[in-house]
């Protein structure tokens, strides 16, 4: 019965359906509901089962939502408001990976990479989650929601560069891609625009 592709699509699609339900009902965000139902389903209903289909829906929702979020943020309030959501960002992401790193290093005794993979899986956001709880709310065009969703981006900067410079392959290539971004951006930094904006 698990291995119908069919009957499997009908159990996700049916537990959404609840979710959503539930959160009408509750009052709650429903994208808390779905991970909470989600986490039901597989620890104790034992769907287990995914398909390839399921990880690619998966993979175009979350990017799906992180771009509208990416678009909800205006660059003027960004501007505005970037000492508080630059505070708030970074703190976010350093105090918790620095944290986790140290207790999973020094009091568990895990290997410095693994430490440092738990402090950045711990210290990251979900920024679509954040998106569809400012959504839901009607927070999306505060300014308290564009602090919020705009330290969220920030957050997960840090995810990326952390990931990046502690497991990256430092080889010539991706120090000749690094040179060569960075010329870019220098050039672009120096050029004076030709034609005013329209």
């Amino acid at each position: 019965m698990t291995q119908n592709v069919w009957f499997i699509a009908a159990i996700w699609m049916a537990l959404a359906l609840s979710a959503s339900l539930i959160s009408i009902w509750a009052g709650i965000s429903v994208a808390l509901v779905e991970i909470l139902v989600g986490v039901i389903a597989g620890n104790f209903l034992g769907i287990h089962a995914t398909t390839d289909w399921i990880n690619f829906l998966a993979l175009l929702g979350s990017g799906v939502l992180t771009f509208l979020a990416g678009a909800e943020i205006d660059p003027r309030s960004l501007k505005a408001n970037l000492r508080a959501s630059g505070l708030i960002g970074v703190l976010s992401f350093g105090v918790p990976f620095v944290s986790v790193w140290l207790f999973a290093q020094f009091v568990l005794g895990w290997p410095l990479q693994q430490a440092q993979i738990a402090g950045v899986a711990l210290s990251t956001t979900s920024v679509a989650v954040v998106y569809a709880v400012m959504i839901e709310g009607g927070y999306s065009d505060t300014s308290m929601g564009k602090t919020i969703l705009a330290a969220c981006f920030i957050t997960d900067l840090g995810t990326v560069m952390a990931l990046g410079v502690l497991f990256a392959n430092f080889n010539i290539w991706l120090l000749s891609l690094f040179y060569f971004f960075s010329a870019d951006w220098l050039q672009r930094r120096r050029a004076k625009p030709s034609c005013p904006h329209i």
